[in-house]
């Protein structure tokens, strides 16, 4: 037995073939045209040269195409790894380096930017995702011979990025994607196709290849996929639609509130609004209660699925600070430096096991050792556990930079920066946003007059925008310095906490 989500797939074609599979801002695709189009790029895919167990990237903006690519891939037993299609060619080319995809499929807008992945050496097949998914679209295709695939088979890599900067591929497995399904429709009880998702975030995050196109597929329900966050757009959909699931960072909730509209609105059938990648202040929480929305705090990692916990609606009420105490099968410890439990109440690493729990980082033993000790995968996060087991998400351990649900590695930002003529030195911290939550700083010890725009200018001919520093800080004399030699990140923080009210913004 596979338990795939190919599998899921065919079950759901025999037994309600015209029910809703994905709905692209209007754009309807129903289960039995999503397997026939998925079968036509399956054999595009296999006569190209991919067979089981080759990787498949997928770069591209969020589309039907995108999601027909990747069941496609799935079909022949190919691994899909999704690139951020906001990567420049060397953040790209990094991660073609480690997964040696045989295929990348990317749309109009990116067939560019693989020639120049491919210039600057890589080997892969580039095929047009427009192309491919519309000749597959465009006739009758044989099914696709069943592939027989294992429960620990690699199905999917996503992305994430440590505080070295390096790139690490967090697997999924077939085993661990039905291993997450099945924990969170006994949390989360939904009918047999009567899931709706609302998909705002990029379909290359767990949040979309995993809880958007997967989940939805497993359940027989439909993924209503935008092609970008328009608050005025996913409120009308949200209530449109009826949709049951929604799940994002708080400003996704924050600005849909602030529609005209919003406070009429009336949404008692979403009933999983989940909100992580920072804390939800309560005024936000007290907006949504009267729309009959009980938005809840999450907490998880990729490497434990993307959501290892979320707080029960009716806790969330009472403590929304707080992250739940895992799930059917999930368990949280936090534990001290000994790996010894920590009392109620006392601070320590945040440490969780269960189904969804990476096998390893795709060719990565080093990262694997230390991500999964004792049979625990070591978060780096610090909390607490109070009495009851409700868990306290209360800081990182390392220094990744979370703007607006997106993750930043300082690091790579300063390996950037450190090569911009005129920088002695620098530090990047993050220092707080109204918009996104917190947002990248660069602390610059430089060799004469900084100039903060042309230091914006050279790291965004090297970055995705995202990770361009939106302030430029001109530190007086060498930045500080721990014992250890490495520059005392805390000492700096604590100088320019207060950054967004003292120094203009650059960009």
């Amino acid at each position: 037995m596979s338990g795939t989500v190919v599998d899921a797939l065919r079950w759901w074609v025999h037994t309600v073939p015209g029910h809703p599979a994905i709905d692209f801002d209007g754009d309807v695709l129903d289960y039995a045209a999503l397997d026939g189009w998925s079968d036509g790029v399956a054999h595009r895919l296999r006569d190209t040269g991919v067979g089981p167990g080759d990787r498949v990237g997928i770069v591209g903006a969020n589309s039907v195409e995108w999601c027909v690519a990747a069941l496609g891939a799935w079909k022949v037993g190919a691994v899909v790894c999704g690139f951020n299609q906001r990567f420049l060619a060397a953040e790209l080319g990094a991660l073609v380096e480690l997964c040696e995809p045989t295929v990348v499929v990317g749309d109009a807008a990116h067939l560019p930017l693989l020639d120049e992945v491919l210039a600057a050496g890589a080997v892969f097949a580039p095929l047009g995702l427009e192309e491919v998914v519309g000749a597959a679209r465009g006739g009758e295709h044989p099914p696709t011979p069943a592939h027989d695939a294992q429960p620990d088979d690699p199905t999917a890599i996503v992305f994430t990025s440590g505080t070295t900067g390096t790139p690490k591929g967090v697997v999924f497995t077939h085993r661990t994607i039905a291993g997450i399904m099945h924990e969170w429709s006994l949390g989360e009880p939904v009918a047999p196709n009567d899931l709706r998702v609302l998909l705002v975030l990029p379909m290359f995050t767990a949040a979309g290849v995993v809880w958007g196109l997967a989940r939805s597929l497993v359940q027989g329900g439909t993924l209503y996929l935008q092609p970008r966050f328009d608050p005025p757009r996913a409120l009308d959909v949200l209530q449109q639609a009826r949709i049951t699931t929604f799940t994002g960072p708080p400003i996704l909730f924050e600005q849909v509130s602030q529609v005209p509209g919003f406070e009429s609105a009336r949404m008692e059938h979403l009933t999983t609004a989940w909100v992580g990648g920072a804390r939800v202040p309560v005024p936000l929480l007290e907006k949504w209660r009267p729309r009959g929305v009980a938005l809840r705090q999450i907490y998880g990692q990729t490497e434990i699925g993307g959501t290892a916990t979320a707080m029960s609606a009716e806790g969330a009420l009472v403590h929304p600070d707080k992250c739940g105490t895992g799930g059917v099968f999930t368990r949280i410890r936090v534990v001290d430096a000994d790996d010894r439990d920590c009392a109620p109440g006392e601070v320590g690493e945040i440490v969780m096991r269960g189904p969804g729990m990476l096998p390893g980082y795709w060719r990565n033993e080093e990262a694997t050792k230390q991500a999964l000790r004792g049979g625990w995968l070591h978060t780096g996060d610090l909390g607490t556990l109070d009495a009851d087991g409700l868990l306290t998400y209360v800081d990182r351990m390392g220094e990744m930079i979370n703007s607006g649900g997106l993750k930043i590695s300082p690091a790579e930002l300063e390996t950037v920066l450190a090569q911009a003529p005129g920088v002695a030195e620098v530090a990047v911290i993050p220092v707080s946003d109204d918009k996104f939550g917190e947002t990248p700083a660069a602390v610059v010890h430089a060799d004469g007059d900084l100039d903060p725009a042309a230091l914006v200018a050279f790291a965004s001919a090297r970055l995705a925008d995202y990770k361009v520093p939106r302030y430029v800080i001109a530190h007086d004399g060498p930045l500080p310095r721990m014992a250890s030699g490495k520059v005392a990140k805390r000492d700096l923080r604590g100088v320019y906490a207060d950054a967004a009210e003292r120094f203009p913004r650059v960009r």
